[in-house]
């Protein structure tokens, strides 16, 4: 009996995401696939969405042989009706959503004046509409349980400001502020909101000026982070996160 419950004990720390479900909204590429991956490894049931179906597709081959199970369909998370139709063919094919994590984003950058209409649009609809509409989605049920995760990628353009990140900086700042108000909203019924403000990290991502990418954050780095929120004791919750490069990029 001891050896058996040895074993047990061995295999939740091996996989202690064993049973849930991530959704992973962004999780074709970059950073969003990183995450994927590393709550696969973890254990976990994986969903991800994105707009490229060829590029999305490959994605969820690559987490599948990991050895979960996978579900992947094109979404626009700007859209309630998307957000709807992903949730529920989630919850169809994996089971109930025990962590989201609202990764899908988009850069541009440049003096705010100068912008237009469709440009502000554009970035605030998928930087900051997507988490309100995907974790409202998701809420409900979480609540129903009385636990969940929901981990928000915002960026360190969400605390500080700079030339050309007017539109950028204020999706960024509202994703911060959004996280803090729905982690109070939400402590009481034991589910957990979390933000992460990573600094640059070296992907496709559009970015506001050549970098030194050998001293940038990894998207490992950001699925680390993310690892170490939904492995937090229950007790307790890291609600926001900074990260940043060792040496500035």
């Amino acid at each position: 009996m001891v050896r058996i419950g040895k074993l047990n004990r061995d295999a939740g720390k091996k996989n202690p995401l064993s049973g849930g479900v991530a959704l992973v909204t962004g999780g074709s590429r970059g950073i969003g696939r990183a995450i994927a991956h590393r709550l696969a490894s973890l254990g976990a049931s994986i969903s991800i969405c994105g707009r490229d179906f060829a590029t999305l597709e490959e994605s969820a081959q690559s987490v599948a042989k990991i050895g979960v199970p996978v579900h992947f369909q094109t979404a626009d998370v700007t859209k309630s009706a998307d957000v709807t139709d992903l949730v529920v063919k989630t919850e169809m094919k994996l089971g109930q959503i025990t962590i989201l994590v609202n990764n899908a984003g988009i850069g541009l950058f440049g003096p705010a004046h100068e912008k237009t209409e469709a440009d502000w649009d554009r970035v605030l609809d998928t930087n900051l509409k997507s988490v309100f509409l995907v974790s409202r989605a998701v809420a409900p049920s979480m609540i129903r349980r009385g636990s969940g995760d929901i981990v928000n990628i915002s960026s360190l353009a969400g605390k500080n400001t700079f030339a050309g990140g007017g539109i950028y900086c204020a999706s960024k700042w509202g994703v911060v502020g959004l996280s803090g108000c729905m982690a109070e909203d939400l402590r009481e019924q034991g589910v957990r909101v979390s933000v992460i403000c990573p600094g640059s990290v070296a992907t496709e991502f559009s970015t506001r000026g050549a970098k030194d990418t050998s001293k940038a954050l990894s998207p490992e780095d950001v699925a680390h982070a993310v690892e170490a929120i939904v492995t937090q004791n229950p007790r307790s919750f890291l609600s926001e996160i900074h990260l940043r490069p060792l040496r500035k990029p």
